[in-house]
């Protein structure tokens, strides 16, 4: 566990503001107790004050009076964000009495908190689907220049240390695009690159699955992920990847030298991107129930500010590992 240790260390060493929309949510406010017990972030909570505090107190929460807290019914900005939102969604209509009423959407007042500079980065999805999560940050928050598609990545810590980079992996995409073109998948591996440089801080050797290890296979399906290969080799020339691989000639020494002879990634790949959102939510499941490994994400790969979405079945320590995650991503690590 020394990665998620050197991340926590990180976030309580570079303390950034990070909101929490979904505060009516038990598992959220627990979380929201041990961050602020831990000092690991600074926690901006969205909801009724007097609702907040009842339920504090109900669960014996006794840090949550370090939280700032925020009444999406009744605060102070809801003029400046509603101005931001009508300039930002003009030519799609969008009226001041339309943005006033947005706002009082705890996921859509998070994002304006985040794009008027108000906090650094948001952590939900207990009890709100990917889409609900994330339509307010593609609508207002909006990607990295350069960059059209977001993905969400899985850090995989696994207990067999000969796997990856001393047991750490990183999966991709686990969470967003059900069927990524070429273009997508290439993308997909150059955001998942960055994302084990500054947050794994791992050397990234990237491997492009399918069911297919260097033509063994004809398919339409495998055409796609070498030609995805090739166009992240061309958005970025420096990065070590190398695809189609099957996964075990991916990360097994032994089979890649039989498969993938010559190939500087085969065996030793410790970034996997998965052909499709069905395989890479998959495997990372089957990896953490089977294997006993720990899976820290979804981290969102892509936005021009940090939001992540949790799982709604996510555990409390899902959710304060994911927070420490995103002020690791707010600080640049």
């Amino acid at each position: 566990m020394d990665l998620l240790n050197h991340i926590k260390q990180n976030a309580r060493n570079n303390k950034k503001r990070i909101v929490l929309p979904e505060s009516f949510e038990e598992r959220t406010l627990k979380a929201a107790d041990i961050l602020l017990s831990e000092d690991l972030a600074e926690i901006i909570l969205i909801g009724q004050p007097e609702k907040l505090n009842k339920k504090a107190k109900k669960l014996e929460l006794i840090n949550l009076s370090k939280a700032t807290v925020i009444n999406p019914e009744n605060h102070s900005k809801e003029r400046e964000y509603s101005e931001i939102m009508v300039e930002l969604r003009k030519s799609k209509g969008l009226t001041k009495n339309q943005a006033l009423s947005l706002l009082k959407d705890p996921l859509y007042l998070a994002t304006l908190l985040i794009k008027s500079g108000d906090a650094d980065g948001e952590v939900a999805g207990a009890d709100n689907s990917t889409g609900d999560v994330l339509r307010p940050a593609f609508q207002y928050i909006k990607t990295i220049p350069g960059v059209n598609v977001v993905s969400g990545a899985f850090l995989m810590i696994l207990k067999n240390k000969s796997f990856g980079q001393n047991g750490v992996m990183v999966f991709a995409d686990c969470a967003v695009n059900p069927n990524p073109t070429a273009e997508q998948l290439a993308e997909i591996a150059v955001s998942s690159a960055k994302t084990a440089k500054s947050i794994a801080g791992i050397d990234p050797r990237i491997a492009m699955l399918s069911f297919s290890t260097k033509g063994s296979a004809k398919h339409e399906m495998v055409d796609k992920v070498c030609t995805a290969a090739d166009i992240a080799k061309k958005i970025d020339p420096t990065l070590q990847i190398d695809g189609e691989f099957q996964v075990d000639a991916a990360i097994v020494e032994a089979v890649a030298k039989k498969k993938a002879p010559g190939s500087e990634i085969a065996g030793n790949a410790n970034v996997l991107v998965f052909p499709s959102l069905e395989s890479g939510n998959i495997a990372y499941k089957l990896v953490e129930r089977l294997a006993g490994a720990v899976a820290l994400g979804p981290i969102l790969q892509g936005l021009a500010a940090p939001v992540n979405d949790l799982s709604r079945g996510c555990s409390v320590n899902d959710i304060v590992n994911l927070v420490a995650i995103t002020a690791n991503q707010a600080s640049g690590y």
